[in-house]
């Protein structure tokens, strides 16, 4: 048996054949860059393929987080192509605290009248434009007090300033909520008009109210990263007829059924890694970008009677804990990691399709719960991994977040994934997958012909011609963390593709 190192050389570009669909990636998402693993407490190493734990955030690797500082105060994205004021500190004194945020009505006036780097067409994000900044290698500070230098927000800060919440002017750490344009279809608490924002310090998207808080004459604060650029977050939704939805926006495929009950997270990740349906055995469970991308914003169950969701999608119902209809909470396979060294990986970020619900203490210290929307159909918040519901009979948190630990599941997989020719009599294998260094390629028997390795676009990024060889090693080191294609092209252009993960 001969080994045969391929040195890999760089040409140009190949178009891959997909599950005979053809979709351009206008809404591109941006991996959440959690590269970490966890089991239901803390941080394990990389789980194998079939293990326990498998199917996690970190093992599939998307888009990587990728920005260009412009020199002028501006960060683009090289993803989403969106141009970014770099930093909220709005009053240019050089800190970044209370004085530098707005009300809801302040942000969205100042947005029309905001100049920089010589561009005036600066706008509030949407929710969706805001999210795709959220990295979920930071750590939750809720409940954390003390010096903050320390502390990992869910933001690049290498290319965005960031600042937490102001304490020398009575806020909490966590008060980093940034203002965004969306405004909930309903209300939340006792019939507030609401605006969705992205808490950089917490990694959670909730519902504000936009005017002054309980108690309070003046309207709640947020900082504000101005945004420029071609819209951003629109799907583009196909129904294919066979149990699966197509966003040709995104190029991922769902299951238009959701999994119709309520489990554990574990159990969530076994039950997408095992699926096999519509002649698809490569389902995964969701990252937290992934399944908020599917959040339809003007729907909520009071105004539509439905999910926050386009009805292409079939949504489970349920009873909710004060015994209405709602719909529900889904998994994510991405870990929401805390600050505290008990449990730092205990809980898993799900998004809300129905209301986010929570039981307030009214009047305060009254010893009456009433339970209430908080935060609005749309949230993105965090259920502990394990447990029992019944040992949180009013919620979690300073809003009585619900504790549910059972949630539900909306498997997804790349609609990109080649399928084999039928024609190429090949069983290749490749391991180890993932790999940080060396991809080992067995099954090449008589093989005459290309192999390239490809990124998600199609792009080659490198290639090189072998001859019957059995198998060989090629070296992926020099490749960034993500998700790539070895296509196998034989002389009479069939073609063959096999999908691994850099590390």
């Amino acid at each position: 048996m001969k080994n045969k190192n391929i040195y890999l050389i760089t040409l140009v570009v190949i178009v891959l054949f997909s599950v005979n669909k053809s979709f351009s990636q206008s809404y591109k998402i941006v991996d959440t860059g959690q590269q970490k693993y966890f089991n239901n407490s803390s941080q394990i190493s990389a789980p194998n393929d079939g293990a326990d734990f498998f199917g996690q955030d970190a093992q599939y690797l998307g888009y990587q987080p990728s920005y260009t500082d412009n020199g002028n105060g501006t960060v683009t994205d090289n993803n989403t192509g969106l141009m970014w004021a770099q930093t909220p500190d709005l009053n240019g004194d050089g800190t970044i605290n209370v004085d530098d945020k707005l009300s809801w009505e302040d942000a969205t006036a100042a947005a029309d009248t905001f100049s920089l780097a010589g561009y005036d067409d600066w706008r509030l994000p949407t929710i969706k434009e805001q999210y795709s900044l959220i990295l979920f290698s930071g750590i939750d500070v809720s409940g954390y007090e003390g010096e903050t230098s320390g502390l990992i927000p869910f933001i690049d800060t290498d290319y965005f300033e960031f600042g937490y919440g102001d304490e020398d002017a009575g806020e909490r750490i966590i008060d980093a909520q940034f203002a965004t344009s969306n405004i909930y279809v309903s209300t939340t608490m006792m019939g507030d008009e609401t605006m969705f924002g992205v808490n950089f310090a917490d990694g959670r998207i909730k519902g504000y109210g936009t005017g002054p808080l309980p108690g309070q004459t003046e309207s709640k604060l947020f900082y504000v990263y101005f945004v420029r650029g071609a819209d951003y977050g629109i799907n583009d939704f196909e129904d294919n007829g066979n149990g699966t939805i197509t966003d040709n926006a995104t190029g991922l495929m769902w299951m238009q059924d959701d999994n119709g009950s309520a489990i554990l997270w574990k159990d969530a990740l076994d039950y997408c890694e095992n699926l096999e349906f519509a002649g698809y055995n490569d389902w995964r469970l969701p990252n937290a970008k992934e399944l908020q991308s599917i959040l339809d914003y003007t729907r909520s169950p009071e105004t539509t009677n439905s999910a926050a969701i386009d009805p292409i999608f079939n949504t489970t119902s349920i009873t909710d804990e004060g015994d209405n209809t709602n719909w529900p909470f889904y998994w994510t396979s991405t870990t929401h990691e805390n600050w505290t060294s008990t449990s730092s990986g205990g809980a898993a970020v799900y998004v809300c399709f129905g209301e986010a619900l929570g039981w307030m203490e009214m009047p305060p210290s009254s010893g009456t719960y009433q339970l209430l929307d908080v935060h609005g159909a749309g949230s993105q918040r965090s259920d502990f991994k394990t447990g029992d519901p019944t040992d949180y009979p009013y919620g979690h948190g300073p809003q009585g977040d619900v504790i549910r630990i059972y949630n539900y599941v909306r498997p997804v997989r790349d609609i990109e994934t080649p399928i084999k020719s039928e024609n190429i009599n090949l069983n290749i294998n490749v391991s180890p997958n993932p790999t940080s260094n060396i991809l080992n390629i067995y099954g090449l028997d008589g093989f005459d012909g290309q192999v390239t390795v490809c990124d998600l676009t199609g792009k080659i990024i490198s290639s090189c011609y072998v001859s019957a060889v059995s198998d060989t090693q090629i070296d992926v080191s020099f490749l960034n963390q993500g998700v790539y294609f070895l296509t196998f092209t034989t002389e009479n252009g069939e073609k063959l593709y096999q999908k691994f993960v850099k590390e």
